[in-house]
């Protein structure tokens, strides 16, 4: 007579339900993984030739942009700062250079005029190392193009959380660091629904949100929604 031990194995293997059972989840676990590798595919192509194209067409503007930076102070056309990407991995980050060239240096003398009282972000509606191009780039948010370029390299994506420096980082609790589970973006969800004007901690919901449901078609929808944020300039500052 068969032991219990020896008859349960049997009636799970031998009669192939626990076989079965094991197929069915691997089945779905591969076919899972197939559509989150879809997915990636796909938005790396998005990312990879709408980057190229908006280089490649925007080109007189970046060359516009350029001289009014040269002839307002004679200093640097971009300005380069080191910001932290997916899982935590830095890299060189470039925007138009909105401000004076010593803008770093004066940072510390305004953080007690922060507008965002949380400690995290640095943000001021009327900073004052702001020069006149740098006030209608920014307001258009034309400064940020040149991160294009990362976009094309695969730093950052065309849609995902805003990339933040690293000094920012170091503040983050556990759960704002699910910000870095996925590529930065150019744009994302709360840069569309307020940007500036959007608490920390409420950026912080909405890109979680996005990484949790993120699609390519919720990307498309972004990026359609960024046109009219940027033409407002709400939140632009």
């Amino acid at each position: 007579m068969m032991s219990q031990d020896f008859e349960e194995l049997y009636n799970r293997y031998a009669k192939g339900k626990g076989v079965l059972r094991k197929v069915k989840f691997y089945r779905k676990k591969y076919i899972w993984v197939l559509v989150i590798g879809g997915t990636k595919l796909m938005k790396r192509t998005i990312d990879i030739t709408a980057s190229v194209c908006g280089m490649v067409c925007l080109l007189p503007l970046f060359i516009f942009v350029a001289l009014c930076i040269k002839v307002t102070d004679g200093g640097s056309i971009l300005f380069w700062q080191t910001r932290v990407g997916q899982w935590g991995r830095e890299f060189p980050f470039p925007k138009f250079r909105s401000m004076v060239a010593n803008a770093e240096k004066l940072k510390a003398k305004l953080m007690e005029q922060n507008d965002h009282k949380d400690s995290i972000t640095f943000k001021m509606k009327k900073d004052p190392r702001i020069t006149w191009i740098g006030r209608i780039i920014r307001k258009l948010s034309i400064d940020e193009l040149p991160q294009l370029w990362c976009v094309l390299k695969g730093d950052m994506s065309l849609v995902g959380p805003r990339p933040p420096v690293p000094s920012e980082v170091e503040k983050y609790t556990l759960s704002d660091r699910r910000r870095l589970d996925i590529k930065p973006g150019l744009t994302c969800i709360w840069q569309v629904s307020g940007r500036g004007d959007i608490p920390f901690k409420e950026q912080v919901k909405l890109d979680v949100q996005y990484i949790e449901s993120q699609s390519v078609w919720l990307d498309i929808k972004i990026i359609i929604m960024t046109v009219p944020a940027v033409l407002t300039g709400k939140g632009a500052y």
